[in-house]
């Protein structure tokens, strides 16, 4: 019988050394036992698959069993114990609970009556409630009693995937253990002795790839491998081989897949449609695909950031050389952008019937948000660069105020929330009324106080606050900017300067990172005079006389 159960089960742990990832855990719980201080009641929480109905099993079997369970002890075959019946859910004394299916209030008023009789044959009256979490409120209240002060031959043992879920007065009754996913290399070690067990021909990047698409979970990635052992077992002289399972589970081949992304980020929007079709045809999952894009932005950004990928089993040595030559074409910018058009993306597949229509333009999109980079190179804007310093000069005419904002900072992409914000229209006919008394501008603080006088109100903060001057020359002015500039800044002064000097200007934009805006000169000849004035005869007085002034300005008084 046991070799025709399904492999989920028949290698179900039988002792707590069996546990896979959750070492810890087991430690304090066969601890506790050894101890004799067990908990009145047990909260066991983790994803699906990782052990917390077997764990519920182990710790009902190691109160209970007639050996000292705990220390590893194994009962005999033909030896009166309880183990067995345990282990086939039989048990009189271990009642399991199913609170999906029994949710009620009627459900727990009869556990509860139950609860009040001693055990039979067992030394401890278990109740193993699963997925706990879908219990109603009435349900939860008339268990909190009966929890916290049970009889001391009864113990509960709670499961659940969702411990958000449970009140806190149920948590506060529980000595409670988190279950973990378990790693890719332990799920990878266990899966190869299984296989091995099982007499399975199935290669190492087959079980590697099993390992990484079961989430940390060992059911899953069990259930997994008898999937593919079962294909096996038909044709007996056939290797299983990755791409066998990646068929299985309707998975795309990672090194299809950034080859899919080489083409977008360097722009080939038909070759890379056409990798799409031909991951489509070989039956990738959508969902998948989508979430195998994602994975490969991480590994992008993992590369960017922190350097080689080296020494991990998600990602082969093909893979990795693929992801160092490819990583040069793209920042950390581009792929914040390309992770939320992914994740807005999954979404559609909910609303759009035709999956292989939602990637395509998904595809598209990309290839287009990344020609949105290359848009900054070229410029209507009459691009003259500077001999000494890498800047890129603006003249106002003919401009075109999308390319004008590429320019003013590259965090303007992330305006990039919908559709309509992505195109914008160039600025026609620009012919501003030209004043007929000419002004001279000779340096940039008669172009601070004509702003002041014309009242224009945000173009002078811009100059006094945002704007850090390199360079001042009649006809062209050098500046850089800080992240606050008004994304219109270029095209308002170039139209105002034209009007009030009736010439054109050179707004010309440099890295200069050291100049300082005339706010913050300003206020660093302030504090400057704050100190100055401060070491006076005069402040000390002043600081004798009021312990609690506090000095915040000087300023200078004419004899008028």
């Amino acid at each position: 019988m046991t070799k025709n159960k399904i492999l989920a089960l028949k290698y179900r742990p039988q002792e707590f050394k069996d546990l896979i990832g959750q070492e810890v855990m087991t430690q304090t719980i066969t601890n506790a036992i050894k101890l004799n201080k067990t908990p009145n009641a047990y909260l066991l929480t983790g994803i699906r698959g990782v052990g917390k109905t077997t764990t519920a099993r182990l710790i009902a079997k190691a109160l209970n069993c007639s050996k000292n369970f705990s220390e590893g002890e194994k009962c005999k075959i033909n030896e009166n114990c309880h183990c067995k019946e345990i282990v086939n859910s039989n048990h009189m004394d271990v009642l399991e609970m199913d609170a999906a299916s029994k949710t009620g209030i009627d459900d727990i008023r009869e556990l509860i009556e139950n609860s009040k009789y001693s055990p039979t044959s067992a030394k401890y009256k278990i109740f193993i409630i699963d997925e706990v979490h879908m219990l109603s409120k009435q349900a939860f209240n008339g268990l909190l009693k009966t929890l916290e002060e049970p009889p001391p031959s009864l113990k509960f043992i709670l499961a659940t995937t969702e411990v958000r879920k449970i009140p806190v007065t149920i948590l506060s009754r529980c000595q409670r253990f988190d279950l973990k996913r378990v790693s890719v290399d332990k799920l990878f070690d266990h899966l190869k002795i299984i296989s091995k067990k099982e007499n399975g021909a199935i290669s190492d990047d087959a079980i590697k790839l099993i390992a990484r698409t079961s989430e940390g979970s060992v059911r899953d990635a069990i259930s997994l491998l008898d999937r593919a052992l079962i294909s096996q077992s038909i044709n007996k002289d056939n290797l299983i081989k990755d791409n066998d399972v990646r068929a299985m589970l309707g998975l795309a081949d990672r090194s299809k897949v950034i080859l899919l992304f080489k083409e977008v980020l360097s722009g080939n929007e038909k070759d890379a449609l056409k990798y799409l079709q031909d991951l489509i045809v070989d039956g990738v999952d959508a969902k998948n695909f989508l979430n195998d894009i994602l994975e490969v932005l991480y590994f992008f950004s993992r590369r960017i950031n922190l350097g080689s990928i080296e020494k991990d089993m998600a990602v082969s040595e093909s893979e990795v050389k693929m992801i160092d030559e490819y990583s040069k074409n793209i920042d950390m910018q581009d792929i914040g952008l390309f992770w939320q058009l992914t994740i807005k993306t999954l979404d559609d597949l909910k609303i759009v019937g035709d999956e292989n229509l939602t990637l395509e333009m998904y595809i598209m999109q990309l290839v287009h948000l990344k020609k949105i980079e290359v848009k900054k190179e070229i410029l209507s804007y009459n691009v003259e660069p500077d001999q000494n310093s890498n800047q890129k000069n603006l003249i106002g005419d003919n401009a075109k105020e999308d390319n004008l904002e590429d320019n003013l900072s590259t965090p303007i992409k992330n305006q990039l929330k919908n559709t309509d914000q992505i195109k914008k229209n160039p600025i026609k006919n620009l012919s501003p009324q030209i004043n007929k008394n000419k002004i001279e501008i000779t340096n940039f603080q008669d172009l601070i106080d004509l702003a002041n006088k014309e009242k224009e109100v945000e173009l002078k903060y811009d100059l006094e606050r945002n704007v850090k001057l390199v360079s001042f020359n009649k006809g062209k002015i050098d500046i850089s900017f800080n992240e606050k500039l008004n994304q219109n800044f270029i095209k308002n002064l170039t139209e105002k300067l034209l009007r009030w000097t009736g010439e054109r200007w050179i707004i010309s934009l440099s890295k200069n990172e050291n100049v300082k805006s005339l706010y913050e000169q300003n206020m660093e000849k302030k504090s400057s005079k704050l100190e100055e004035f401060q070491k006076t005869d005069l402040a000390k007085k002043m600081e004798n006389a009021f312990p609690d002034i506090k000095l915040i300005d000087i300023q200078e008084v004419s004899d008028d």
